[in-house]
């Protein structure tokens, strides 16, 4: 037990404040403060000694010097037992400080807030971090408080013990302390990289915030929590049991695809971060029964991702099949009511999601894969009609949507297309040949009658075998990367089957 009897306080973020100072106050701990901090204390009438009357020294610098000072410092890191450093202590007329009670100035806010490069400099708390650290690093002798929800925890610890703080609690407040200066400085340096276009820089600091502990992982033996970046960039769930592992794997799945197509147009059905159907029909309710239609069987138990508002008409459809989880840029009433009758069924209002400027992460053990995600935005410019048969304006965009679901599908993909909704999709086997047959086994069970059938490739084909699949199965035109040795013969034997060919300038694998 430690007995507290000096707390030093500075704060940006001043709320809540008053029941912590008036425990202070019953318990006769001496409080030195600073800034805006001083005069909020002295607003609620509690007795505070400034900063500059405790050292001595006024601030400067425009109040960039105001913490940093060996009487402050000295005060947090000296070890209470340490007999030479007690002499100094005595030497210097310096006394100790029990309690450090600090948030920092807020970058991450500022930093959202304006791009004026010179204002988020001024907001890097450097007196801050520094006063944290120390009693962090002193925690037997001194407890830190770094954050607002910790006071209602400091309150019942000076309560309980009559002014004192246990060795539990110190080291507690300890960790949460190095935590969030680490915190604090990877979202500087993240800013700093940003700001100079270094994607990769020598050290990759995360900055992630716990957003919830999961049950289990991908099996129930293995823990699991999500994380994110922005605390406020949450997963809106708004009916049905906790989301699981497995569930927000899909959910990530399914938002990509679904934020990929136009506005306010598309169904994506997900199983296993897969795509088993797709359709990006403007009529929402057709948009879902053609993706359904894809692969009926593999959509039972998996996630639909609405890139439109669910009506009453959609969520009676999709009430007769289970479903996992429904995604929707927001429900009608009437289809809240529909979709709720199922108390398990999660439901997911996907406005105000944004992915942002994303990275992939893979890591094994101590090692981390890192690439920016593949979010690169088509356009005809980027594709090179190489068959003598060219392609109409609608076969073109068809060509184009199949291709952009086949970079979601799990490498070696193959996507078959009839009316901008997928019909057959082959994903994650060795061999792109066995990709093809599973496509076309799937359109010949479940899509018998297509006017017109459009086939993407996640590469190319290194062999003709691959080409000749698809044709022989009814595919009218190909678009897939160049870059295979067979190119040529690929292109001829198009030509020969007056097959439409397309050849992408750029690949897109998902391993």
């Amino acid at each position: 037990m430690v007995k507290i009897r000096s707390a030093l306080i500075s704060l940006s973020d001043k709320s809540n404040l008053e029941p912590l100072l008036k425990e202070l106050k019953k318990n006769n701990i001496k409080i030195i403060s600073s800034g805006g901090t001083f005069k909020t204390i002295r607003k609620l009438k509690i007795n505070c000694l400034k900063v500059s009357d405790f050292t001595g020294f006024d601030e400067i610098l425009d109040g960039r010097v105001k913490t940093l000072h060996p009487k402050i410092h000295a005060g947090i890191l000296h070890k209470r037992n340490n007999k030479s450093q007690l002499g100094d202590m005595k030497k210097n007329n310096f006394e100790n400080i029990d309690l450090v009670i600090v948030n920092f100035y807020p970058f991450e806010k500022t930093i959202k807030k304006t791009k004026r490069h010179t204002e988020i400099l001024e907001n890097i708390d450097i007196g801050g971090p520094t006063m944290v650290r120390a009693a962090a690093k002193n925690y037997k002798d001194v407890t830190v408080i770094t954050s607002i929800d910790q006071y209602s925890e400091l309150i019942s610890q000076l309560k309980k013990t009559k002014g004192c703080t246990t060795l539990k609690f110190r080291e507690k407040m300890s960790r949460a302390a190095f935590s969030e200066t680490a915190y604090y400085d990877s979202v500087i340096s993240n800013y700093l990289n940003k700001f100079y276009h270094i994607n990769f820089p020598k050290k990759k600091v995360l900055q992630t915030n716990l957003i919830e502990n999961l049950r289990y992982g991908e099996n129930p033996h293995q823990g699991s929590a999500l994380y994110s970046e922005n605390l406020n960039n949450k997963i809106n769930k708004i009916h049905g049991k906790d989301l699981s592992y497995n569930n927000y794997n899909d959910i990530f799945s399914a938002l990509t695809i679904s934020k990929s197509l136009p506005k306010n147009k598309g169904t994506v059905i997900i199983k296993h971060g897969n795509p088993c159907g797709v359709s990006a029909e403007e009529n929402h309710l057709d948009s879902y029964k053609l993706a359904l239609q894809c692969d009926p069987i593999s959509a039972f138990g998996g996630i639909v991702s609405c890139n439109f508002k669910i009506s009453k008409r959609i969520a009676s459809e999709l009430n007769k099949i289970f479903l996992e989880v429904i995604i929707a840029r927001g429900f009608d009433k009437e289809a809240l009511k529909i979709l709720k009758s199922k108390k398990n069924l999660r439901l997911v209002d996907s406005r105000n999601i944004s992915l942002g400027e994303t990275f992939r992460f893979n890591t094994l053990g101590s090692f981390s894969l890192v690439q920016s995600e593949d979010n690169k935005s088509f356009s005809k410019e980027n594709f090179k009609v190489v068959s003598k048969r060219k392609p109409s304006k609608s076969q073109l965009n068809n060509l184009i949507f199949a291709f952009n679901i086949c970079r979601y599908v799990k490498s070696n993909a193959i996507v078959l297309v009839n009316d901008k909704s997928t019909v057959g999709i082959g994903s994650g086997q060795p061999s792109r040949l066995d990709s093809c047959q599973i496509a076309i086994d799937k359109m010949r069970k479940f899509s018998k009658n297509c006017n017109e059938i459009f086939a993407a490739s996640d590469a190319f084909f290194p062999f003709v075998d691959g080409v000749e699949k698809l044709v022989q199965s009814g595919v009218t035109a190909i678009i897939q990367p160049a870059g295979s040795i067979r190119d040529k013969e690929i292109v001829k034997f198009a030509n020969d089957t007056n097959t439409i060919l397309i050849f992408s300038k750029t690949r897109h694998f998902r391993h």
